[in-house]
């Protein structure tokens, strides 16, 4: 893991992925410049330039892709229909780099076909890499202290949510009464700690101990494993780190009292709307002719009103009033009780199933953003009658609040749509994460992300 100059942590297996690809289509257009060099006028000065940029700009679409999710659920036909995409969005991105580089014409034809078979081999690996088998990734190897019901809580998690990552065994913590992970998953503890994680090649260790108190954590065997080189966290810092998100089950107050993040200044807010002000504008601008067809559509199917607004919970607990393309029938809830949307929900038009897929209804809240009522990136605004009942039955909701509600959000784009108050608990854990380390480069990694599920439709209702 890498902590990243404006504060989102980075996989090291993310950061290789990206080197590589930007490698193959560098380097291969290079080498192939290089090949044929004797025989072609080539100016190399033009050809780094185009290697560079035509490498960078692939990962930026691979990135709004979801190529670089270290944990997808894509089959292999999505992939390959992703693949297709990125290379037709790259082949006018390329045209675009003739047109400012100074590029003679005897070199323009080998551009192309150098240009276009980096592109080819690296998409191809790139769809390979998603989908080789389990055993053939690189593993993060852990070690649990603690063998109780917190230890048994982790590698369950884990097991679920990141096929990456390879328990090798539990160690017993000093006085430990009650063993519940199997018997056979047990280190022997001949060999102190700090030995047998060198022996198995552990890359962390998570203390998952169900009591702390008395001098029951051997701090300095835990010491001993830090200054040799191993990660030591504790289940809430292992959660946030390698999963992105904030684990309600292993959260306690103090640490998010006393650990970093929630970093909410005057500097971090100008640069958050500025961003904003400028994401909205251009995507105003982009999408009008979509939202105009929106529109018309809208009318012809079910009349007017276009737009619908209703009062949701922003920053600090303050209610606003959220815009969308109206997407169900005007009398939807016309019983007064509020309803979250589900699957195949009869409430919706036609029209409104199809904009609701794609994500077009969420374009109106781009006024939202202009108006400082919203942001780009952000939790999901809720209305206030769930607001209440969520705030009642799961612990540290409130904290949501604590930053603009957003267009798109980290949550939104890690789990599919909530429709309980389980799938709330999910999202809350995600958004947790993101109050608390949000930057621009993780609101960047967001709108990314945010192209990739629209494109493969993901968590639509």
């Amino acid at each position: 893991m890498i902590k990243s100059a404006l504060g989102h942590t980075v996989r090291t297996t993310t950061l290789l992925q990206l080197l590589f690809d930007f490698g193959f289509v560098f380097v291969g257009i290079l080498i192939a410049a290089m090949w044929v060099r004797s025989g072609l006028p080539i100016d190399m000065v033009v050809f780094v330039s185009y290697a560079a940029i035509l490498a960078v700009t692939l990962l930026a679409v691979n990135s709004w892709l979801g190529f670089y999710q270290r944990i997808h659920d894509r089959t292999v036909e999505d992939s390959r229909a992703r693949a297709v995409l990125a290379l037709h969005l790259s082949i006018p991105i390329a045209y675009l780099i003739f047109l400012v580089l100074p590029i003679a014409e005897a070199d323009r034809t080998f551009l192309e076909l150098s240009g276009m078979a980096a592109l080819f081999g690296m998409l191809s690996h790139r769809v390979f890499a998603s989908h080789r088998k389990k055993n053939a990734r690189v593993t993060h190897r852990i070690l649990v202290f603690g063998v109780g019901h917190e230890a048994a809580k982790v590698t369950a998690a884990l097991n679920q949510e990141d096929p990456t990552i390879q328990v090798v065994g539990f160690y017993p913590g000093p006085m430990c009464k009650e063993v519940v992970v199997p018997q056979d998953r047990l280190l022997p503890q001949s060999m102190s700690l700090v030995d047998t994680a060198i022996f198995h090649k552990v890359d962390e260790i998570v203390v998952a101990m169900d009591d702390r108190r008395g001098g029951r954590m051997p701090l300095r065997e835990l010491l001993d494993c830090r200054v040799s080189g191993i990660l030591v966290l504790d289940m809430s810092s292992h959660f946030e780190r390698m999963l992105g998100q904030i684990r309600l089950d292993a959260l306690r107050a103090g640490w998010l009292i006393f650990g970093d993040g929630f970093r909410q200044g005057m500097r971090r807010s100008f640069i958050k709307r500025v961003f904003d002000i400028i994401a909205a504008v251009i995507l105003l601008i982009v999408f009008s002719p979509i939202m105009l067809i929106t529109t018309l559509l809208i009318l012809l199917e079910d009349g007017a009103p276009i737009l619908y607004r209703q009062e949701r919970v922003g920053l600090n607990g303050r209610l606003f009033n959220v815009i969308k393309f109206r997407s169900m029938r005007r009398d939807a809830e016309s019983d007064g009780k509020p309803r979250w949307a589900t699957a195949n929900d009869d409430r919706t038009t036609r029209v409104g199933r199809l904009i609701r897929k794609v994500r077009i209804d969420e374009l109106p809240q781009l006024l939202c953003v202009l108006n400082g009522s919203m942001s780009m990136v952000g939790p999901r605004p809720e209305r206030a009658f769930f607001v209440d009942h969520l705030t009642k039955e799961i612990p540290y909701y409130a904290i949501r609040h604590s930053v603009k509600p957003g267009v798109t959000g980290w949550a939104q784009v890690r789990y599919h749509y909530g429709a309980s108050i389980e799938d709330a608990v999910q999202k809350l854990q995600y958004d947790l994460y993101y109050v608390k380390n949000h930057t621009l480069l993780l609101d960047l990694v967001v709108i990314f992300e945010t192209v990739g599920v629209v494109v493969g439709g993901k968590g639509a209702q």
